[in-house]
């Protein structure tokens, strides 16, 4: 439902808040511009993640397998990485879409669930044109408290980690 029938900008992000004042729950959407195939950024998404620590150190350094394997829906990962400067952990449950070339994580527990109830990230990988795609990330959260901040840091990290990936999915 959106308020009004407004649509509320912040920082690049689409957000669609379900109350008037404070969001308790929204969604942001983005699109990141990425060069290559699809197809590659899927894979290195979907197949891939014990990689990022090398590709994109300054953000992951470390993904472990709890439960499943590395490309197998509904598998658990844990993530070690630094949001803000602060190194936090994120668990997670995978969910893989080929048709629509579509990884979701489910978030399960960590730091970012300490403040929120629902944490969900969705990256798809979309071909605009034989060397153009984009990433369109849609995050669905909802906050525990009323007094919990909006996870538009969060938004901004897995972008900034979305973008940097494009470097090293080029050189593969």
């Amino acid at each position: 439902r959106r308020t009004q029938g407004k649509i509320f900008k912040q920082t690049n992000f689409t957000q669609y808040p379900k109350k008037r004042e404070m969001a308790t729950s929204g969604t942001y959407v983005t699109e990141v511009p990425l060069k290559g195939s699809a197809e590659k950024h899927y894979k290195r998404w979907k197949h891939e993640n014990h990689l990022f620590p090398e590709a994109v150190g300054s953000h992951i350094q470390k993904v472990t397998v709890h439960e499943g394997e590395w490309d197998s829906h509904g598998s658990i990962k844990t993530w070690n990485y630094t949001c803000d400067g602060k190194q936090e952990v994120f668990k997670e449950r995978r969910e893989n879409d080929d048709d629509n070339m579509a990884v979701t994580l489910r978030g399960l527990d960590g730091h970012v669930m300490e403040e929120l109830k629902v944490y969900d990230c969705i990256f798809q990988f979309i071909q605009k044109s034989p060397d153009d795609i984009v990433c369109k990330i849609t995050m669905i959260w909802e906050k525990r408290t009323d007094d919990s901040p909006e996870p538009i840091n969060y938004m901004k990290f897995i972008k900034s980690m979305a973008a940097e990936m494009d470097h090293h999915v080029l050189k593969a």
